[in-house]
């Protein structure tokens, strides 16, 4: 099964739900990403929902649901755990115009990463093949997000050393 216009719908309905106007180019981006997510998690196993159906309101729309607190929190953030790439890419799709680094500890979901920043042209988007405890960057993120990587507690226990007194975590 592929991307439709079912689909399409859906997340423009979606997101106006969420108070999020998207752009033609950024629908375009969205359900491109859906389709490499498609295409990709056959072979690579990077989600367990396996549905199209279930794709837009369980991976997008749920990562399009933080968009008021990174719109207010700052210009640079780190997705920890990133996996299939929710909730960094489709925030980076939202948000040309900041930086969103993807970091996670499995090679095969780094590559297609790579290949999502490629085909979508991501220019603000990062993506880094490391441990969390083992990265280290050389500088604080404004804000730190993750999405179904740990229990709250380990990941801020994890994440501490990558933000500062002036970082949000989501």
């Amino acid at each position: 099964m592929s991307v439709s216009t079912q689909h399409a719908q859906e997340l423009i309905d979606g997101a106006q739900q969420l108070g999020v106007i998207l752009t033609e180019q950024q629908q375009k981006q969205l359900l491109q990403y859906l389709s490499l997510l498609i295409k990709w998690n056959k072979a690579y196993n990077l989600t367990a929902v396996r549905n199209p159906d279930e794709m837009v309101s369980r991976h997008l729309l749920d990562s399009l649901s933080v968009v008021q607190y990174v719109e207010q929190y700052g210009n640079d953030w780190l997705d920890v755990g990133s996996g299939g790439g929710m909730p960094g890419v489709p925030l980076a799709i939202i948000f040309p115009q900041r930086k969103f680094t993807l970091l996670d500890s499995n090679g095969k979901k780094t590559r297609f990463l790579t290949q999502v920043k490629l085909e979508l042209k991501l220019d603000n988007l990062e993506v880094i093949h490391n441990r969390v405890e083992a990265f280290t960057p050389e500088r604080a993120f404004s804000g730190i997000i993750s999405r179904a990587f740990s229990s709250l507690e380990d990941f801020t226990n994890w994440t501490r050393h990558l933000g500062d007194a002036n970082s949000y975590w989501l």
